[in-house]
């Protein structure tokens, strides 16, 4: 741990002792996965006179990102996971993150060195960058009792979505993960000659994919199947009985022939 970072926590801890702590509200922030955020300040550290650091945790913000003097020089980054991502504005102190990660999600601290000292704290959610749902019809047999097509909507290792199948602007159904990272999968079931607009859209708090339904390519190949599998067996029985007469037929010469032999036989 560096000098100036004790020298900054010793002066932190006489300030909150002399002047007391004031308590900003607490910010929520959305950003997808990639993008750059800034944390603003909302000061003058020049004409403020002030020293400021950064933490940063998953629920408990205790982990050091940067810290500011009053001369405005910027110490080096101590927890690696942000090493080269992590930008401060020399003039507020505003922190900007590029590339953001999913784990870079949590509570990010700031804690102004003013009188009084100052703390702000921002509730950061990254979203991880969503993928177009992938819509199969179900393994089925085909036949001329099937009446109905079924789907299946699939997306894999996805964590805060929302997957949906939509009837026209109608929710038709929907199923949600929020912690867990993991595939999610919801069917539904259409008939075969429906002239309705369907589509299945993974969103999250800020962005959303759709899929839109091709009711004539995954489900009309089942149903034109049906008259040709029908087709096929009339065409197999019509066989068989051709089949079977030609074999009753030849018995029937061969018996008559063999019946004209033992004639001749007898004479």
């Amino acid at each position: 741990m560096s000098l100036v970072f004790v020298l900054l926590r010793l002066y932190l801890w006489h300030l909150d002792g002399v002047f007391g702590v004031v308590a900003g509200e607490m910010k929520s922030l959305s950003v997808m996965e990639g993008d750059s955020v800034t944390l603003h300040t909302d000061t003058d550290i020049k004409r403020n006179d002030a020293v400021i650091e950064w933490m940063f945790g998953a629920e408990t913000p205790d982990i050091l990102i940067a810290e500011i003097d009053r001369a405005a020089n910027i110490n080096d980054v101590i927890d690696e996971r942000f090493r080269d991502r992590v930008k401060l504005d020399n003039q507020t102190g505003s922190l900007t993150i590029t590339n953001i990660r999913t784990t870079d999600s949590g509570l990010y601290k700031i804690v102004t060195a003013t009188n009084p000292v100052v703390v702000k704290t921002f509730n950061v959610t990254v979203y991880a960058l969503l993928h177009v749902p992938v819509i199969i019809r179900k393994p089925s047999q085909c036949s001329s009792s099937v009446s109905k097509c079924s789907l299946l909507c699939s997306v894999l290792n996805v964590s805060h979505v929302t997957l949906s199948w939509y009837k026209g602007n109608s929710l038709i159904s929907s199923i949600s993960v929020f912690n867990l990272s993991i595939s999610l999968s919801l069917p539904l079931e259409v008939e075969h000659q429906d002239k309705n607009t369907y589509s299945c859209v993974l969103n999250n708090n800020i962005s959303n994919q759709t899929k839109h339904l091709d009711i004539s390519e995954l489900c009309q190949h089942c149903a034109d199947f049906v008259p040709i599998q029908t087709g096929s067996l009339v065409f197999g029985l019509i066989c068989v009985v051709l089949v079977i007469g030609m074999i009753g037929q030849w018995k029937s010469v061969v018996e008559l022939e063999l019946k004209e032999e033992d004639e001749d036989e007898e004479r």
